[in-house]
């Protein structure tokens, strides 16, 4: 059996917690021959390969008699980057839980058991649906929506140094006044709205319009302010930190592409760019 669970990008500029997409790059997971102790097959730097590994401890946590087995995980998504990759492990493990104890869980079953697991559901509900989702937690409750994909490229310019959440989050002000927070979600509205009904023309200012978390984490990732300055310059629709980054997002229309690319490498950002297509199926089991 095979489990892929697709990378995701979440915030979108003022969608904190709230907004994910599922990108085309993916982790797999091979499940294979029963065992007496889990035995997790990977060339992941510093991840456990016994019941500690994230994938097993996510599958435990729904199905506590799960029998071991031995599995094998691929992943192309760098860890600790703001690509969703330790959604992905949580996502894979509810889907192994699922698979080897038939559970037969819904969708929103399976969105309901990772985000409260992940604390918010704005990478583990894209990684799950597929496409773009809006999620919040309600009375105990997780909701989300799918909306429609913006016809756009996603290019992550993605560092070499890893940023863990921790870290990106303790950067964070405690309080905000009542006047940034309120501009903010106002803008996370009007940005929401405009994806509903697909008013793309003023989606660019709404993603670069964060109020609440982007300038505090910008002295962790100064890539962000120099790509946001070479996006406008060739035209880019906008530019956001993904996730608690380090990786930098920038929407854009194909045909700018190879100006855009130009103009990092002549700025010295030599990272690579990966060029990820919005996923529209979420977790995928084949047999």
């Amino acid at each position: 059996m095979q489990i892929r669970v697709p990378a995701s990008s979440a915030n979108f500029g003022p969608g904190f917690d709230s907004i994910g997409v599922a990108l085309k790059q993916y982790l797999n997971l091979a499940v294979l021959e029963p065992t007496t102790t889990w035995e997790v097959e990977h060339d992941l730097p510093h991840v456990p390969h016994n019941e500690q590994n994230l994938i097993i401890k996510a599958a435990l946590t729904v199905e506590p008699t799960l029998p071991p087995h031995h599995l094998l995980v691929q992943s192309k998504i760098p860890l600790a980057h703001g690509l969703g990759s330790s959604s992905t492990a949580i996502v894979a493990g509810i889907e192994l839980a699922n698979q080897l104890a038939s559970l037969k869980l819904t969708s929103m079953e399976k969105v309901q058991l990772a985000a409260q697991i992940e604390g918010h559901p704005d990478n583990v509900a894209p990684a799950i649906l597929g496409g773009v989702v809006i999620g919040t937690s309600l009375k105990d409750q997780f909701i989300t929506y799918q909306v429609p994909t913006p016809p756009f490229t996603f290019l992550a310019y993605v560092p070499k140094n890893n940023l863990a959440t921790s870290v990106s989050r303790a950067v964070l002000p405690s309080q905000i006044e009542r006047s940034v927070a309120v501009r903010g979600s106002s803008i996370a509205n009007a940005l929401v709205a405009a994806l509903f009904s697909r008013q793309y023309e003023m989606i660019g200012p709404l993603i670069e319009g964060d109020q609440f978390h982007e300038a505090a984490r910008a002295k962790l990732v100064p890539e962000l302010a120099m790509i946001r300055q070479i996006g406008h310059e060739v035209g880019a629709i906008a530019t956001y930190l993904s996730g608690a980054g380090p990786t930098v997002m920038t929407l854009i229309a194909p045909h700018l592409m190879p100006a855009f690319q130009n103009r990092l490498l002549q700025a010295n950002l030599t990272a690579p760019l990966l060029e990820l297509a919005v996923d529209q199926n979420g977790v995928m089991v084949t047999v």
